[in-house]
């Protein structure tokens, strides 16, 4: 099974993972100028590794790895992800959407598209969200 995921993410990262992981990590320097952006920058980075190699990893919310609440999964990650969307979000959700839309052109590229799909509803609320590789 971790040979085709990593054939997967191979041919993920040829067909587009790279551009997307890119956008990711340039958003990630943009919040990482401004002081109060680092928050942001760190959940940046963090998912733009997901975006590079999708495959064998998926998104959780930190309180379920945690087992309690810090200040991303409270009020104030709410309130940052509102920032968050209006300020990177939804240019990171049309770029994965568009890479959705090119990849479900070809059978061969459906699970590209429904990679592509789940980390454009990850821009939507990055903040008190993180990476775990999948069990099983």
């Amino acid at each position: 099974m971790s040979v085709l995921r990593l054939i997967f993410n191979i041919a993920w990262f040829v067909m587009g993972g790279f551009l997307m992981g890119l956008a990711w990590w340039l958003a990630g320097l943009i919040c990482f100028i401004s002081i109060i952006g680092i928050p942001f920058g760190r959940a940046c980075f963090v998912i733009g590794e997901m975006a590079f190699w999708p495959f064998g990893n998926e998104q959780t919310n930190r309180r379920n790895v945690k087992g309690f609440e810090d200040i991303g999964t409270g009020v104030l990650g709410t309130i940052g992800n509102v920032i968050w969307f209006l300020c990177f979000g939804i240019w990171l959700a049309i770029g994965h959407l568009t890479h959705a839309l090119a990849c479900f052109i070809t059978i061969i590229g459906i699970p590209f598209g429904i990679a592509h799909l789940k980390l454009a509803l990850l821009t939507l609320a990055p903040i008190g969200q993180t990476v775990v590789a999948k069990q099983g």
